[in-house]
């Protein structure tokens, strides 16, 4: 049952995608905007990102189970209410209530496989556990596809209403309600202050996209004040005695830098996912299902790269690993500046594998080194961290690559515009799925010829800047990662020092 859980967050996150550019059509979807859209796909992420570590909180206090069933019941009621919104922000308010709902399964979800379990079954239940992260890739580009080709948009979010039905079930007759006998402090402040420092860093850089002249205090003051906010914030955690969120975890080297090299990898992932679903259905005009089966290579390399990850760091420096494998993947995501109109499907499916692969061999094997360089006392604040930047770093991605799509796009569609009436430019500058609908029902095929090179030259440009970002958090990963000095008292190290790598079940010391 806890597996269904994991499962059913898994799901989430990569149906969405396959759901973007139905979501954007004026017929078929809720006619949504491209800002529409990455506060729809960056709502849930933020909520998840930011309201994990309180939610493992609550389940200290009042029970992990308890948590996990309201999480369910949250996310089986919020799921219904995206379904029937009857407006893009609708769809977005539904999405946020979404995330909140995952953020209080994913802790409770954990905390109760680490209480029921204990020695070899441990590893193996959470082993078993995290499989579901591949079968939800994998599963659910397919599972939309399906869906958006019979039944409306809402489908795929109400599907998950009769498996959240099954889990709670489930949880109901067949979990304990395990609590920590040492309640922690909700931290109320924390929550409050990284919630609106995220939402206003992103609101202002969503809102860059959609506006030419970025001295508009509606751009700068945002980006600003979620800068300053988040900025406070870290300074309150790294008061208070027992954080939820510490950062001084991140002052170490391996363990910041690692973090940090993680966080602008998922940036990357989510940029690049956020691009994919509108060149696939919207440039080469497959349908939901088409696209989700070619998307299908990803889910797949995830899937085979992180034992492939984890084998080979057992064997090799993490170092060696690592670093390579997100070079890799830089390049692979990179490559997305050579797609066309034309290019052939067999060729980015190869590319889509090998991005999946190599990401799959990094996020596994890094993320369990980064955990074990910590002390056990201090594995749940480590994880929690953890969590929080990968989850920012999808947040901002789908928010910046947003932007740098509608920037580039608006910017290579104008001259296509110049003699047209201005209802029409209005409307073609804000989406290419905005300009091709307008040239199907007004009869100018050059209008979407020429929506489709603005789009792929976004795609490009785009790509590229991608490609920079990730080969960045392969630099920090091969700084992070560098071999401690040889000194007599290195062996005496304490446990989570910058000075030792302890040895980790398959992570061998860098």
């Amino acid at each position: 049952m806890l597996m269904v859980c994991s499962l059913l967050i898994w799901l989430e996150n990569t149906v969405m995608s396959t759901a973007l550019e139905t979501l954007a059509d004026p017929v078929r979807g809720l006619d949504a905007g491209p800002a529409a859209l990455q506060w729809a796909t960056g709502a849930y992420t933020l909520a998840f990102a930011t309201l994990m570590f309180t939610a493992g909180a609550l389940g200290d206090r009042f029970g992990h189970r308890t948590v996990l069933m309201a999480g369910l019941v949250v996310f089986a009621g919020s799921s219904v209410w995206a379904a029937y919104a009857g407006d893009p922000g609708q769809l977005v308010a539904a999405r946020a209530a979404m995330g909140v709902g995952s953020a209080l399964i994913m802790p409770a979800n954990l905390a109760l496989l680490m209480w029921t379990f204990t020695g070899p079954a441990r590893s193996t239940a959470i082993a078993v556990s995290s499989t579901s992260a591949g079968v939800g890739m994998a599963a659910g580009p397919v599972l939309a596809g399906v869906l958006l080709e019979h039944f409306w948009w809402g489908s795929v979010f109400l599907v998950n209403v009769p498996v959240v039905v099954l889990a709670l079930t489930g949880v109901a007759l067949l979990v304990p309600n395990f609590r920590s006998p040492v309640a922690r402090s909700l931290d109320p402040a924390g929550m409050l202050l990284s919630t609106s420092g995220l939402a206003a860093l992103a609101y202002g850089l969503i809102r860059a996209g959609q506006v030419t002249d970025w001295n508009r205090a509606d751009v700068w003051a945002p980006i600003l004040l979620g800068l300053l906010l988040l900025a406070v914030f870290v300074r309150v955690e790294a008061r208070i005695k027992s954080p939820s969120f510490d950062p001084r975890l991140l002052a170490q080297r391996a363990f910041g830098g690692g973090n940090l090299a993680l966080g602008l990898l998922l940036f990357a992932v989510a940029a690049i996912t956020f691009f994919n679903a509108f060149y696939l259905q919207g440039a080469r005009g497959y349908s939901p299902m088409e696209a989700g089966l070619a998307s299908l290579p990803t889910a797949l390399g995830a899937v085979l790269g992180a034992p492939l990850g984890a084998r080979l760091a057992r064997r090799r420096p993490l170092r060696l690993v690592a670093v390579p494998a997100l070079t890799v993947a830089a390049l692979a995501m990179g490559a997305g500046g050579l797609y066309g109109l034309r290019t052939p499907l067999a060729g980015i499916e190869v590319l889509l594998l090998v991005q999946g692969l190599s990401v799959g061999m990094v996020i596994g094997p890094v993320t369990a080194a980064l955990i074990s360089t910590l002390p056990l006392e201090r594995a749940g604040a480590g994880s929690a961290v953890t969590n929080t930047v990968r989850q920012t770093g999808s947040v901002i991605g789908v928010a910046v690559g947003g932007t740098i799509l509608s920037l580039v796009y608006r910017r290579a569609m104008e001259p296509s515009l110049d003699g047209l009436p201005a209802p029409v430019r209005e409307q073609a500058r804000v989406s290419a799925e905005q300009a091709r609908h307008l040239a199907a029902t007004t009869h100018r095929p050059a209008l979407g010829r020429a929506a489709d090179d603005a789009f792929i030259h976004a795609l490009h440009v785009g790509a590229a800047w991608i490609m920079l970002i990730t080969l960045a958090g392969a630099a920090v990963l091969l700084f992070a990662l560098r071999p401690a000095p040889e000194t007599p008292a290195a062996d005496d190290a304490p446990a989570g020092s910058e000075e030792a790598l302890p040895e980790a079940p398959g992570v061998r010391r860098v």
